[in-house]
């Protein structure tokens, strides 16, 4: 029996050279792999057809060929805010069908039912859908399968042993100093990093403060639109208020909890997770109270995932948290992903680079993400897109907001495959505006099939 391109592809998971495989040794496999994808997902994913017709595209047979079909990351955020207002899940069901590969079922629930109830029928269902933190002002939605979740699992730990250095082998207590945020793929990670790394003889400290369902974030952008619209009730206002004051007492507190413990636990092997606010809120407690690295173990590692999330923090954030907890660089995790991918690109310790896998495919374009930038010798800039595809709910192909320099040539650390210099930035930072030249188009067919 022959194996798929994709499936040779996705197979190098489980490679300890899965992150030094030179780009040209792969682009043929890679091309032949999204082909793959597209002839077996075009008539599946409405949005992809859609796309493929408007474009003239019937195979792909070069990585120019593929940049019409990558979706733009703004789509997964075209859903009329009304639809959550109004709680309209009939109608999400049908927006959300537009860009995933097998077919969204109609909510079966009354019609008072809230999103959070909604979407735990989907996850039933096989459906489970991820909704990103909103930072930008709305929450993208999309829909990954059981499929993906399980190589989540996975890909979620290899990433972490290569990139930092540790091994899984339950040694550590985890220590997470942020809010969790309830999405199937943060849940899913969880889990993997949990059953790879806790040791059995503690348990691992959970922040103290309500975990952050899907339902609490797209209530804020239903509060937004309706504030905008001159819509929104003294009452609702009012609650407003009431809630962020209640959980800013609460983010509070748990700063407060999460220093005494971590003090407390201060001579084991631990594992510090959460955003740099958070981290960087609790490790200013822990330095108030007289600790610093000198009484934390030296064999402590570190992830942060979410970037900055807009905090305001200062320029030695980074070196203060470090340093507070005894994060010796080599045990320092970092990684660049996105919600709209699941696979996430390791950071290397000598060369502070971010190293793409096999099944990620990288397609550099032009600001307004349109044209694929020609491959240069060395390393160079443009608009970051990828193709992953270990991706089966939904495309694996999309746009990004990021500005990225990136290097085929083989990084400091040994590694050839592509990698990105941690110097990532969001277009819309840097020019107060992120436009791609085909998102309105897109963004208009996914709504008004809603």
């Amino acid at each position: 029996m022959t194996t798929s391109a994709a499936d040779q592809l996705t197979a190098l998971l489980h490679e300890d050279n899965r992150y030094d495989i030179p780009y040209e040794e792969l682009e043929a496999l890679q091309i032949a792999a999204i082909n793959e994808r597209f002839q077996s997902r075009r008539e599946q994913i409405k949005l992809l057809g859609h796309r493929a017709a408007q474009a003239g595209i019937d195979a792909v047979t070069r990585l120019e060929e593929a940049v019409p079909l990558l979706f733009p990351h703004t789509v997964y955020k075209s859903y009329p805010e009304s639809l959550l207002m109004n709680q309209r899940w009939d109608k999400m069901a049908k927006w959300l069908d537009t860009t995933s590969t097998y077919r969204v079922p109609a909510p079966s629930g009354a019609s008072d039912q809230d999103i959070d109830s909604w979407l735990d029928e989907l996850a039933a269902q096989g459906f489970f859908v991820n909704c990103s933190s909103g930072t930008t002002g709305k929450s993208a939605m999309m829909v990954s399968s059981r499929s993906d979740l399980d190589w989540c699992l996975q890909e979620a730990v290899k990433a972490y042993c290569w990139g930092s250095g540790v091994a899984a082998c339950n040694d550590r207590r985890i220590f997470g100093l942020a809010p969790v945020a309830l999405t199937p793929r943060n849940q899913t990670t969880g889990d993997a990093y949990y059953k790879a790394l806790q040791s059995p003889d503690s348990e691992p400290f959970k922040y103290p403060v309500p975990p952050i369902t899907v339902g609490n974030l797209t209530s804020m952008v239903v509060l937004r639109k309706r504030i905008t619209d001159g819509t929104a009730t003294p009452a609702e206002l009012e609650d407003y208020e009431r809630t962020s004051a209640a959980r800013a007492q609460q983010m509070e507190e748990a700063i407060v909890k999460a220093a005494d413990a971590i003090i407390e636990s201060r001579a084991d092997r631990l594992h510090v997770t959460g955003l740099w606010s958070g981290l960087y809120a609790v490790a200013k407690v822990v330095r108030e109270r007289g600790y610093a690295a000198a009484d934390f173990n030296p064999e402590n590692s570190i992830y942060v995932g979410g970037g900055l999330k807009r905090a305001q923090l200062p320029d030695d954030y980074r070196e203060f948290v470090y340093q507070t907890f005894n994060i010796l660089p080599q045990r320092n995790y970092q990684n660049y992903s996105m919600q709209e991918l699941q696979s996430g690109m390791p950071r290397c310790q000598a060369g502070n680079r971010y190293h793409l896998p096999p099944w990620v495919v990288p397609l550099v374009l032009d600001q307004p993400g349109e044209q694929l930038l020609p491959r240069a010798a060395g390393e160079y800039e443009g608009r970051a897109a990828f193709f992953d595809l270990s991706l089966d709910g939904r495309w694996g192909g999309v746009i990004s907001g990021d500005r990225v320099s990136i290097d085929y040539r083989p990084c400091a650390c040994g590694a050839r495959s592509p990698s990105i210099a941690d110097s990532i930035v969001r277009y819309a930072d840097l020019a107060g505006d992120d436009k791609i030249g085909c998102a309105g188009t897109v963004d208009a067919y996914v709504r008004g099939v809603s």
